[in-house]
Parts: structure tokens; C-alpha cells; sequence
């Protein structure tokens, strides 16, 4: 039988005129990145199957590709059920990888400790239109500061890196986890229903108010409580300003450092942001990760239709791994998501190097093929990219071919002058 030449469903071979715009991308971010002071790391693609199902991750943790024990730990024979049988998985983002990195080594590092990773992660997922089941993600957390300053500085980081890549008029969606539960508990629903309000108030772009309200009546919740709830979402609209008014109605519920803080990032972002966007207090935002404490955030961007990258504080996560709490935040970019836009759009990589081809036809002597590598070489020691490679017999389809990767002058080189 034929090996599959095809890669496995929900995975992807990249082509070279791909790859360089992933590498222009990846060097932009880290470029950016840098220059607000975070520091690359990199952690194992391999977790501990214990902390990838710690019940932080949300759906994500029905996603994990698990990964069997080997040699003589396996015991088939044995095994009673699937913790006998897994002792590893895959990482499903790069926040759990990050914590326990942090939690291991925090004596080593700096406080706060600025982050930055980059690296593939794997789900079990449908695939669809932007979503494969091995990804690129793109992190920045910031590890030891409990003030508001971590968001404004990773919305910072975060939009002037996507206005660098050309990227504008996009929205960067605010919210807190901490209003999510106000509105909730100011409604009447009880603490244990609140996931299942959150998860049902996530469709309201879908579904409106209407649908949110079916959907509630169908889980069986009052009508009184229902009413009160969308009955915020209604006042809100109407409202001058609508955090505002917010925090007055769930004032006996909310502690109103909230607001302020909520304010406070909102109005720092403004006044200093560098690329065009909005940033907008929205409170239907929720984010699917059970681990989110405070500030939560969305990318939305109108090419895409959907999220491309989000983020949010996740302040109780390290002390699952070392029993003492550290505050934390982080904001992660949807990068083949934003590969997926600029492909579509026709991005040109902007002041790329010259790249010229040497084609050098078959049966030229030592001699001359010295002499041609030595002048590639001085070519490149000027800065220009140089391919030097054999003629094929069809040298307009190869040609061709280097023209699509970006190759715009040829150099032709013959065993004999060519006769006039």
C-alpha cells in the first residue's frame, strides 16, 4: 500500500511564499515585542497530562491529544481505565505551559517578568476557515503585577504589532469577569448556573436578545431573573455611557474599583495608542477559559468576521502549582488567523532584500562555476539574496516559478557563449 502523501486531517504543510511572510510576521512581533521589555522563553510541546486537565482550560481540555505511556509503564494488560494508560498530552495553548515554567523557575526570574512565546499547539478540533488542529500561537504575559498597568502595556504591545503588520480600524473588545458575575448575581441566578448564563450570553452577536432569552427559558431559569438581566444589556444601550451605568445598577454587587480600573485602561489606551483601532467596553465578552479572574479582551477584526486574538487576567492560576497566588495577565494574537488576512489580501513583505537567481547551465567547467559562486558570494556580502541553481531544461516555467517567490533579475550562465 502507498504511503499518504497528504498531511493529517487538520494540519498543514506550509509553501515557501507562505513561510516568508510567517517569518516577516514572527520578526515583527518579536521586534515589537522586545521593545516593550518582554524576553523570550520557550517551554516543551509535552505537558503533564495532571496540569493540562486541571480543569482551567475550559472545551479546550476536551481537545487534548494524549499521548500513551511507553515502554514499561504501559501496561495494557493492566489498565482499568484511561489514567492508566496517559501520562502526557500535547499543549493545548501556551498560558498552562507558561504558569508552570514560571512556578519551576520564579526565583530565577525578574518581578514583574514581561514573557514572550511563540510556538505550535495542538487540538483535536473540527476544522474549519482559520482553525487547524496543530497552530502557531503568539503570547505575552506578564507574571508578578497586580495593577492595571499589565493590561495597558499588553494592549499596547498588542495593537502597535498589528498596526506595524498593516493592520487597522479594528476593535479591541474590554471587559470583567468580575461584571460578568455582578450581572448575574443581580439577576437572581445562582452562583452554580453562572457558566451556563455566561456560555448562553457568549451568542448575543449571533443570536440577539431574543435569542439569549429563548435560550435561558430553555434551561429553565425564571422569567423574572431573565427579564432583569437583558433588562441591563437594554439600559445599557440606551445609556450615555454605558460602563457607567453599569456600575450604578450593580453598585450593591460590584466593588467599584472595577469601574475605575476598567476606565482607567480604556482611557490610557486611547490617549497613547500608536496604531488606528477602537477599544470598546463591551459586556457580552466573555472568553471560554475558566481560569480568567479580572480583565478580559478580544481582537475583533472586520476581515475576518470573528476573533483574532484575546487575552485576560488570570490571577490565581500559579498558586494551583505552588499553593501562593500570583497576579497575572496575558494577550495572545490569532497568528494564522492574521497570516490567513494578509495572504488573502496579497500582503507584499515591504523593503524586502533584493533577490536575484543564478541559472547555470549543466557541463560548465570548474572554472567558471568557481568563478560564478565567487561573485554570488560577493553579491550577498552586499546584501543582495542570491539563489544560485542548475537550468532546467523548461527554464521559462522555472523561471516562472522564481518570479512567484519574489525573484525579479536573472543571471544566465552557458557552457558556451550563447551565438547571436
Amino acid at each position: 500500500m502507498a504511503l499518504s502523501k497528504k498531511p493529517v486531517t487538520g494540519m498543514k504543510d506550509i509553501l515557501p511564499a507562505e513561510m516568508q511572510i510567517r517569518d516577516y510576521v514572527i520578526s515583527v512581533i518579536k521586534d515589537t515585542y522586545k521593545k516593550f521589555g518582554f524576553t523570550s522563553i520557550e517551554t516543551p510541546c509535552v505537558e503533564n497530562i495532571a496540569n493540562l486537565s486541571n480543569k482551567q482550560g475550559g472545551e479546550n481540555e476536551k481537545l487534548i491529544f494524549k499521548i500513551l505511556k511507553r515502554g514499561e509503564k504501559l501496561k495494557l494488560e493492566e489498565a482499568k481505565g484511561e489514567e492508566d494508560l496517559v501520562d502526557g498530552g500535547l499543549r493545548y495553548d501556551l498560558t498552562v505551559p507558561l504558569v508552570r515554567y514560571y512556578s519551576n523557575h520564579a526565583n530565577e526570574l525578574p518581578s514583574p517578568f514581561k514573557a514572550l512565546q511563540m510556538g505550535n499547539v495542538w487540538r483535536a478540533d473540527k476544522p474549519q476557515k482559520g482553525r487547524y488542529r496543530q497552530f502557531m500561537q503568539c503570547d505575552i504575559d506578564i507574571l508578578g503585577e497586580p495593577s492595571n498597568l499589565a493590561e495597558i502595556e499588553l494592549i499596547l504591545a498588542t495593537t502597535t504589532t498589528l498596526g506595524r503588520l498593516g493592520f487597522q480600524n479594528f476593535q479591541i473588545r474590554i471587559n470583567e469577569r468580575r461584571i460578568l458575575k455582578a450581572m448575574a448575581a443581580y439577576s437572581g441566578f445562582s452562583e452554580e448556573s453562572y457558566d451556563t448564563v455566561f456560555i448562553i450570553l457568549d451568542k448575543m452577536d449571533k443570536i440577539g436578545r431574543e435569542g439569549v432569552a429563548k435560550e435561558l427559558e430553555g434551561c429553565g431559569f425564571s422569567t423574572e431573573s431573565i427579564q432583569k438581566y437583558l433588562g441591563l444589556f437594554q439600559g445599557m444601550e440606551e445609556a450615555e455611557n454605558s460602563l457607567s451605568y453599569l456600575a450604578d445598577q450593580l453598585k450593591e454587587v460590584l466593588e467599584p474599583e472595577v469601574e475605575n480600573s476598567l476606565t482607567e485602561i480604556i482611557e490610557s489606551v486611547r490617549a497613547t495608542k500608536e496604531a488606528n483601532f477602537e477599544i470598546v467596553f463591551d459586556p457580552t465578552l466573555v472568553r471560554g477559559m475558566s481560569y480568567y479572574t479580572g480583565t478580559i479582551f478580544e481582537i475583533a477584526m472586520p476581515e475576518f468576521g470573528g476573533s483574532c486574538g484575546g487575552g485576560g487576567r488570570y490571577d490565581r492560576m500559579v498558586g494551583k502549582f505552588t499553593g501562593k497566588d500570583v497576579p497575572a495577565c496575558g494577550f495572545s494574537i490569532g497568528f494564522e488567523r492574521i497570516i490567513l488576512i494578509m495572504l488573502e489580501n496579497g500582503f507584499q513583505i515591504p523593503g524586502e532584500n533584493k533577490k536575484t537567481a543564478y541559472l547555470i547551465e549543466k557541463g560548465v567547467s570548474t572554472q567558471e562555476l568557481c568563478r560564478i559562486i565567487a561573485q554570488a558570494q560577493q553579491e550577498r556580502a552586499e546584501g543582495t539574496q542570491v539563489l544560485v541553481a542548475r537550468m532546467n531544461k523548461n527554464k521559462k516555467f522555472q523561471k516562472e516559478q522564481l518570479t512567484a517567490e519574489g525573484y525579479a533579475e536573472f543571471k544566465e550562465f552557458y557552457k558556451e557563449p550563447l551565438k547571436k
